[in-house]
């Protein structure tokens, strides 16, 4: 661990001298590269500079133990007590820190929420999840700002795509990927019947240009007239447009804005945080091992939660988690699920890195 530590704080020094160089500086992609690089070499070199530190008065008060002095004697002996475990805790803190970690997590996030199987009734519920993910980001003071929505008859969502804007969000919600299923008594139901339905939920990291270059003979843009709510300018203009990444094949359509220039925005981030997941899925395809030790860590093919409303419980099928707070947890009231995911998944990658 001590060697990785080393070589950590002189790529950190390398990294630094770098950053002050007038050439890097003109540089403005490689330049960001290196600042995000300096930032995150910086936690662990800061915690490995307190361990030396530490280290080094260990062995300073070890020599005090020797003195004749009985006083002085005993003052370093409570000093290295305390020393001692001051030691090993940042030991423990630096083993976390040299888990290899997600390059996303402090990006801002794609969220895509659609209904499944399950009619009408998945669809009112993938619109509780939305408002769900929106009151856990007000919590966190996150924005929370929508790209794309298609609404279904009664009320509901067939589907919603959003960006939700603030630090670490994707270090907190990456983890909701995947079927959440629902199970209740739609209002519909005229014999109290609970009905099974099912909503998909995808969250993307945000990918910027320095992340993903995008050829602009690689697209296809077509314009439309918008179709549903969205004001005057529905039916009128051709404000909505579609893209087609054709190297691909995926397709982004945004039709909620009035501008076209904006809807394409907005459809441009879309396609750039989808092909960001598909370059990472395919380097994940790679590390078949490590991805095999991970399996449910996003993997939107599989069930990965259960919303029981009659008998008012939340179960996440991954870490066998149960909660009788349901309708807290709807309220957004979603960090002890989070929490218990990501203190799951980084004991894992920390038995990984160890073994």
């Amino acid at each position: 661990m001590f060697d990785k530590l080393i070589g950590v704080e002189e790529r950190y020094l390398e990294v630094e001298a770098l950053l002050s160089n007038p050439e890097t500086v003109k540089d403005r992609d490689n330049f960001l590269k290196l600042s995000r690089e300096h930032a995150e070499l910086a936690r662990v070199v800061e915690v490995f500079r307190a361990y030396k530190e530490t280290d080094a008065q260990i062995e300073s008060n070890a020599e005090l133990l020797r003195d004749p002095d009985p006083e002085i004697k005993s003052l370093a002996r409570a000093e290295l007590t305390e020393l001692t475990e001051r030691k090993e805790g940042l030991e423990a803190q630096l083993r976390r820190l040299l888990i290899p970690r997600d390059p996303n997590d402090d990006k801002n996030v794609i969220l895509e929420i659609r209904a499944g199987t399950g009619g009408e009734e998945a669809g009112l519920f993938a619109g509780d999840l939305f408002r769900m993910y929106c009151r856990y980001a007000e919590g966190k003071r996150w924005k929370v700002e929508i790209l794309s929505q298609h609404l279904s008859g009664v009320g509901g969502l067939k589907e919603i795509i959003a960006m939700v804007q603030g630090q670490g969000a994707y270090s907190q919600l990456k983890y909701e990927s995947g079927t959440h299923r629902v199970q209740r008594v739609p209002s519909t139901e005229t014999q109290g019947r609970i009905h099974t339905s099912a909503v998909t939920v995808a969250v993307l990291p945000e990918a910027e240009e320095v992340d993903v270059a995008i050829d602009a003979g690689d697209l296809k843009v077509d314009v439309y007239r918008s179709t549903g709510p969205g004001g005057q300018s529905v039916n009128t203009t051709d404000s909505a447009v579609r893209i087609t990444h054709l190297p691909t094949g995926l397709v982004v359509t945004c039709q909620d804005e009035k501008s076209q220039h904006k809807n394409k925005a907005k459809a441009l981030k879309v396609l750039r945080a989808r092909l960001l997941d598909r370059m990472t899925q395919e380097q994940d395809d790679k590390r078949a091992e490590e991805r095999k030790s991970q399996i449910g860590d996003g993997d939107r093919s599989g069930r990965i939660r259960t919303y029981n409303f009659p008998q008012g419980r939340v179960t996440d099928h991954r870490i066998g988690l149960t909660l009788y707070k349901l309708q807290s947890i709807l309220e957004g009231d979603v960090d002890a699920i989070i929490d218990q995911l990501t203190t799951h998944y980084q004991a894992q990658a920390l038995q990984n890195a160890e073994s």
